[in-house]
């Protein structure tokens, strides 16, 4: 029994360290963590998203693959849903969802729409940093 106790433990850790290796990845928008991003001075991406979007499809491993990366591991990101949100979406000024909205706290810095390219999307966020 203590062997599996042990085993069990050891796996728990293993699985909770873990956990910072996501904290560049998008979660769904929230106004007060946004504002709380934003007086933090942290640099913020907004990910105007639907589920149903070939586009916003095809955005995603790429968003995903740099937030591991260091260099962009600490950009909050945040995605609002375009059929859902509404609101939000007209709040930051979205035409059409994949669009990509970038701050440097409260300042808007960059944005793209309809941009796939890793190299576009690198150039994108390094104005956030």
């Amino acid at each position: 029994m203590n062997t599996i106790m042990r085993n069990t433990s050891l796996a728990f850790a293993l699985l909770f360290s873990a956990v910072p290796a996501f904290a560049g990845m998008e979660r769904p928008f929230d106004n007060a963590a946004f504002d709380a991003a934003q007086q933090a001075g942290k640099p913020v991406l907004v990910e105007i998203h639907a589920d149903w979007c070939p586009t916003c499809k095809a955005q995603k491993p790429v968003l995903d693959k740099l937030s591991g990366e260091p260099k962009y591991s600490g950009i909050e990101r945040f995605r609002v849903d375009y059929d859902a949100q509404k609101d939000q979406v007209k709040r930051f000024k979205a035409k059409m969802q994949s669009t990509l909205v970038v701050y440097r706290g409260k300042d808007e810095v960059a944005r793209s729409v309809g941009e796939t390219d890793e190299g576009k999307i690198r150039a994108l966020l390094d104005k956030a940093l």
